[in-house]
């Protein structure tokens, strides 16, 4: 196993660090972008530590749980970190400062709808997912119903959202990079793939826990750096920063108003019930309230990370505003550029032009490196999320029915792992160019109800998630966004972007109504288990390490 781990990881950093080195003039095709030295030797840097930190902790995963949720030895603080690693991802950092760049408080608005999905989190779930789980989403959701059906469409639904999820995250490698090292994006594409591979197949959630929290610090540290030295143009004045921004807009004090992002009430409403419910069915968040040894530990973990995620959003907002000034106000910049002293639109990278700005490109690099990071990050705790519904819920629960053993189960999530990651390889390849956006809220209905709705059944769960999840799907791929945007069609068959309002809505609806006139025998029998689960999620009597506090 060792000697294999080191050829990987040895391979691994050659493919890098020839693809790196060998500039843009070394591929045909490659985009003439400059070579930035210092991103480049930080990537390096960080890609080095962190293959260290997946080899130590290849050594520490022995087992199932080990590989899963880290043996439940992350203390609150690691996770909430970790938490806050896995959610701030470098989409948050570049949209939400370009959106704030463009759109002034609008932006602003559309960060607070990611963030207030964390206090459903900490009130309503934390506490119950760690006394009734033990390693995936399926095994709250199954708990009392069959386990057969209701894991296999949970791992179903897991692995979808993971799909979307690792497209987004894979273009947005792959353009990145493409941008910012002068790599090819396939190649960057490849590399990320190949890295996500190796923190997974050998570090398992050890590795990928310790990759988030020095991805997290990294991150924070960064962006706080960036607010410093931005707020150190305006004479550390909020009041002026904001208010050379209204004067160099072209929105002038509309800037700090409600505006056109989301004038349609029904998207509005729609886009707000997809975030916020969105948050609390993502299935690699939802793994890592099993990496803590108690309750007590799982609602630290979502104090701590609402805190570093809230100040991470609070900083995107000062940066957005501080770049209308410095990055649109400079035509160099090519980020919108200014027409009769006023920014215009286009573009999506003024928090790196930002950078260059104020820090040089020394501190370019590093913030580079460091969105390079989070990326890589974020596609392993997606890939550890993927493997695990394969190998825990469909292979030892469904197929085997709990008579696999540990070490059949551990190779089987390794060759999951590989897979998906193939799998990310080929999406972020052929969806190249397109930004695909897809909520997860149809877990929430299923996840919500198990824990606290005596009256649901295996009949309800298992429609009512279908219900949703093809709806959602369904109209995504309906919307203007894939519809018109993608498939060239002229209009769209759904007028909006965001389903959750439509698919979510009937996720809730079929999961009542089946349930409700569902009379079987089994259903009755799973009614009444509802008085011992909750004894469970209150108590956590009967959960691995987890009591009452």
């Amino acid at each position: 196993m060792k000697r294999s781990l080191f050829a990987l990881i040895t391979g691994c950093l050659l493919a890098v660090s020839f693809t790196v080195f060998a500039g843009p003039g070394a591929i045909e095709g490659v985009q003439k972008q400059p070579v930035n030295v210092s991103a480049i030797a930080m990537f390096l840097i960080f890609v080095l530590a962190t293959l260290g930190i997946t080899k130590w902790a290849a050594g520490k995963t022995k087992s199932t749980a080990d590989f899963y949720t880290a043996g439940g030895g992350i203390t609150g603080f690691q996770n909430g970190l970790a938490i806050a690693g896995d959610y701030m991802s470098a989409a948050t950092l570049l949209g939400l400062t370009s959106m704030v760049y463009f759109k002034g408080y609008d932006g602003f608005v559309y960060a607070v709808c990611f963030f207030i999905g964390w206090p459903i989190i900490l009130f309503l779930m934390a506490e119950r997912l760690r006394n009734l789980g033990k390693f995936t989403f399926a095994d709250i959701a199954s708990y009392r119903l069959d386990q057969n059906r209701i894991r296999t469409f949970a791992a179903i639904g897991s692995l979808t959202v993971v799909c979307f999820y690792l497209i987004v995250q894979m273009v947005g490698a792959g353009q990145l990079i493409q941008l910012l090292f002068g790599l090819e994006y396939n190649t960057a594409v490849i590399c990320v793939g190949i890295l996500m591979m190796v923190y997974v197949t050998f570090g398992g959630m050890t590795a990928t826990t310790w990759v988030q929290i020095i991805k997290a610090c990294l991150l924070l540290g960064g962006g706080i750096t960036l607010m410093l030295l931005t707020l150190s143009k305006f004479g550390w004045s909020l009041d002026n920063l904001f208010t050379k921004a209204i004067e160099s807009h072209k929105l002038g004090e509309k800037l700090m108003a409600p505006g056109s992002l989301m004038a349609d009430p029904i998207s509005a409403f729609s886009l707000s019930l997809g975030l916020l419910f969105g948050t609390a069915g993502l299935p690699h968040i939802m793994m890592r309230f099993f990496t803590v040894p108690n309750a007590k530990e799982a609602r630290k973990s979502v104090f701590y990370a609402t805190g570093f995620i809230g100040l991470f959003f609070l900083v995107t907002m000062v940066l957005g505003a501080a770049a209308i000034s410095i990055v649109g106000t400079n035509p160099d910049f090519f980020e919108g550029g200014v027409v009769g002293g006023k920014l215009i639109g286009g573009g999506n990278m003024p928090v790196m032009h930002l950078t260059k700005a104020v820090g040089g490109d020394i501190f370019l690099g590093f913030l580079s490196a460091v969105a390079f990071a989070t990326i890589l990050a974020v596609v392993s705790g997606l890939a550890l999320a993927g493997a695990s519904a394969i190998s825990h819920d469909l292979y030892a629960r469904v197929i085997k029915k709990g008579t696999a053993t540990s070490a059949q189960e551990m190779k089987v999530t390794r060759i999951a792992s590989v897979g998906l990651g193939i799998t990310a390889i080929l999406l972020g390849i052929a969806f190249k160019d397109q930004n695909v956006l897809f909520a997860s809220s149809v877990n929430f209905p299923i996840l919500i109800l198990s824990m606290y709705w005596k009256g649901l059944t295996t009949r309800g769960a298992l429609w009512g998630g279908i219900a949703g999840l093809v709806s959602s799907v369904g109209l995504v791929v309906l919307s203007p966004t894939v519809w018109v945007k993608i498939l060239g069609n002229s209009a769209a068959i759904f007028p909006y972007d965001h389903p959750a309002i439509v698919s979510m809505t009937l996720a809730f609806f079929v999961t009542w109504l089946l349930s409700v006139t569902d009379k079987s025998a089994r259903a009755v029998k799973e009614k009444e288990a509802f008085e011992e689960q909750y004894i469970r999620a209150q108590t956590g009597l009967g959960a691995s390490g987890a009591h009452a506090h």
